[in-house]
């Protein structure tokens, strides 16, 4: 044999040994060649009769395999079909690739000689259903990293090589449907107690234990070819406690999907139409709802998005080449308010020694409190030992002294927006900065150019925009203003990754990329309150839209106080009288009148509970709205959601047009991960590329426009865009590939 990512050998014994290790890679992966492995030791072991058995193992210290290669399967996102095939023959060579390893496994599973694994490490995705194939799992106890798991639904796919007939038929449906509906993976101890395993060893003990079932089994079988099988849990059509669990899952999965997730309702058909039959036809079954999912537009955005862009993000493809990477040993933070106090928790965590400055020593303590309660917290859970936490907590040094920046790699300002305020502040600190040093402002909507006027520096000064709660958000958004360096940008970005977070790139401009765009959605929301839809149809289309809260939710958590400055500021640079029409009349009518200022008031659009939580919509809302549409029929609701969704886009699209985003990849993580723009979609520009195409959509946006008004009007951009019929990764690729730009 020819093995390019296996090693292989048989011992005296006659027991082969295959040694799964990708070459060049930290983790394996199911490449195309390791698939092409696959077969081939699968065809040695069932031909060669001195072979008596088959140990699988890893060589990767880090685990046996994180699943299906997604960068394989990324290229072939959005590629045309074979123009020549007719549609059957089309159809039959995508179910015989996707049921390759599916019929490989099969194979390996049924030929007549046992099959073991050994379990160093993590098994997620692919890598879980190659073990599941097997007879016997021997899985390491002394590996706190490992875990096994079908994550395939979270990025809109489901297992495609057994793994939604193999787990319900080892362990039942009612075990096996949270694993593969939610992608949730377990530990050894939970695997083993659930039977996902058959054993625990030490990591070193796992092959040969393995090789003692082998010897000691030369007869074995899977479970579901012993004669007489019965799944564990009952069959779902016949087991009145199985049938109860598809229901459940069926409705909780409509109740949070709202049917915009085509994987998980694949999954389940899966499971409820494999178990039923035979797993030869089983397996069949799920290929082919393996293919049906894999083409859908949300499994290729998610794919593109969620795996390939963020994995590339988070490693710092956006930095700029020729920097030798930026050593961050003291970092300030300016501003101990809950932005600086999270700021300082990240940067503690991640081992930097931080430095947090207020207007009083003792300010500068409540903001160290914060990181307090957070190490409480996680210590109690046994998230963090009290030895780390003592740790972090040591390293962040409350002061109101300025002297103590000496010395500081960065600073990160996070204090009011308020130019003045922010320009002394600059003053201040750069007085003991030294000449390269960067000075990050947290602001998020204040110019960074602007701001930079008041630096000696400001080819070092640079927006570094963090989202709130920091501990629990992984965006930073960092603007270049016009003067900003790539030095700086490659040093600012050097920081984010450094304490784990994934780093944007844009321009400078009002409000930048993400505060400019996510104010379109409370926006819309109120423009449709002020045209008498219900609030609470506006509430549910918004989250069933795939939106995190409803829109009205959101403009109570940002603050009505604020949106009705912001929205006089708006009207009067438009020379509209904000106070003349309906919408801003409501909105004085809640502040100023009914003193209902949003959700720190605990009053807004909602009332809200002693823990801050929406308890429900303020019933005297409707004193002051007309309502003419209390009903949401389906073409409504389909409505009502283009116009939510297609109003973001459309300022993301301009966003492109007037050069604040230049990498489509900063558009989709920018917007799923700082304001939660509907995740099946991959994000604003793979909504307009995949999920409408890129003529339907501005076909769409000029409907909405002619009957809604011009803030959905689509620009010169995208009417470029689609009479050449380019998409956003064509006109937009990643930083260094160059664009393709039809003629």
């Amino acid at each position: 044999m020819n093995l390019e990512t296996f090693s292989f050998e048989t011992d005296a014994d006659g027991i082969a040994h295959a040694i799964f290790d990708v070459p060049g890679r930290s983790m394996n992966t199911l490449t195309g060649k390791a698939i092409a492995d696959i077969i081939a030791i699968t065809n040695e072991v069932a031909s060669n009769e001195a072979i008596k058995g088959l140990v699988i193992s890893s060589g990767k210290p880090s685990g046996f395999c994180a699943g299906a290669d997604l960068g394989e399967m990324g290229q072939a996102a959005g590629g045309k079909p074979e123009s020549e095939m007719s549609e059957a023959e089309l159809k039959k060579a995508q179910f015989d690739r996707g049921f390759a390893l599916n019929k490989t496994l099969r194979e390996l599973e049924t030929c007549g000689k046992p099959i073991a694994c050994a379990l160093n490490g993590l098994a997620l995705g692919g890598g879980l259903e190659v073990a599941l194939a097997c007879h016997y799992r021997v899985a390491a106890n002394d590996n706190p990293k490992l875990q096994f798991g079908l994550p395939e639904a979270k990025i809109g796919l489901l297992p495609g090589a057994g793994g939604t007939q193999r787990l319900p038929r080892l362990i039942g449906v009612q075990e096996a449907l949270p694993m593969i509906l939610q992608g949730t993976s377990i530990k050894a101890d939970k695997a083993l107690a659930m039977g996902v395993v058959n054993e625990l060893a030490a990591s070193s003990d796992t092959v040969q234990k393995c090789k003692d079932w082998v010897k000691a089994n030369p007869e074995a079988k899977a479970p579901w070819d012993e004669k007489g099988f019965k799944m564990p849990g009952g069959v779902v059509h016949r087991s009145p406690g199985a049938g109860q669990v598809a229901t459940m899952s069926n409705a909780m999965l409509a109740a949070k999907t709202y049917g915009n997730y085509p994987a998980q309702k694949n999954i389940l058909s899966c499971v409820y139409e494999g178990t039923q039959v035979p797993i030869d036809a089983g397996l069949r079954i799920e290929t082919r709802y393996f293919i049906n999912t894999q083409q859908r537009p949300e499994a290729k955005a998610m794919i593109r998005s969620l795996f390939l862009s963020t994995q590339a993000l988070s490693k710092g493809a956006s930095r700029p080449a020729g920097y030798p990477k930026y050593e961050l040993n003291k970092v300030a933070v300016i501003g101990a308010g809950l932005m600086g106090a999270g700021i300082a928790y990240e940067q503690a965590k991640a081992g930097i020694e931080t430095v947090l400055v207020d207007i009083s020593v003792e300010n500068a303590e409540k903001g160290k409190d914060y990181s307090r309660k957070l190490v409480e917290k996680q210590v109690s859970r046994g998230k963090m030992t009290q030895e780390k936490g003592d740790a972090l907590i040591a390293r962040i040094h409350p002061t109101d002294n300025y002297d103590d920046f000496k010395g500081a790699d960065l600073v990160v300002e996070a204090v009011f927006e308020n130019p003045e305020l922010k320009a002394k502040i600059t003053k201040m600190a750069e007085e003991q900065l030294g000449d390269t040093a960067v000075f990050g402002s947290n602001t998020s909507t204040l110019p960074i150019t602007g701001l930079a006027e008041a630096s000696v520096r400001p080819e070092n000064f640079i927006g570094i925009h963090f989202f709130s709660p920091v501990e629990r958000m992984g965006l930073v958004e960092i603007i270049m203003g016009e003067k900003t360096s790539e030095e700086t940008l490659a040093k600012s970005i050097d920081y984010v990754l450094a304490i784990r977070k994934t780093p944007i790139v844009v321009n400078d401009s009002r409000g930048f990329y993400t505060s400019r765009c996510f104010g379109t959605y409370t926006q819309e929301g109120m423009q449709m309150l002020s045209e008498g839809i219900k609030p609470a149809i506006i509430e549910n289309v918004g989250r069933q839209s795939g939106m995190p809260m409803g829109a009205l939710e959101v403009s109570d958590s940002v603050g009505l106080d604020t949106a009705l400055k912001v929205g006089r500021q708006m009207a009067q640079a438009a020379g509209i009288d904000y106070n003349g029409n309906e919408l801003g009349q409501m909105m004085a009518w809640l502040v100023e009148d009914e003193g209902r200022v949003g959700r720190k008031a605990g009053k807004g659009f909602y009332d809200y509970n002693e823990k801050g939580k929406p308890a429900r919509l303020w019933p005297d809302l409707n004193k002051k709205i007309d309502v003419k549409i209390d009903e949401c029929p389906p073409e409504m609701k389909k409505e009502l959601t283009n116009r939510f969704l297609v109003r973001q886009a459309i300022e993301v699209a301009r966003c492109f047009e007037e050069g604040v985003i230049t990498d489509a990849r900063d558009a989709d993580i920018g917007s799923i991960l700082a304001w939660g723009f509907a995740p099946y979609t991959g994000g604003c520009a793979s909504y307009i590329d995949l999920i409408w195409g890129i003529e339907a959509f501005v076909a769409e946006a000029d409907r909405l426009a002619d009957k809604y008004g011009d803030r959905f009007r689509p620009g010169a951009l995208l009417r470029d865009m689609a009479a050449k019929g380019e998409g956003f990764y064509d006109r937009f690729p990643p930083a260094g590939t160059p664009a393709k730009v039809a003629a």
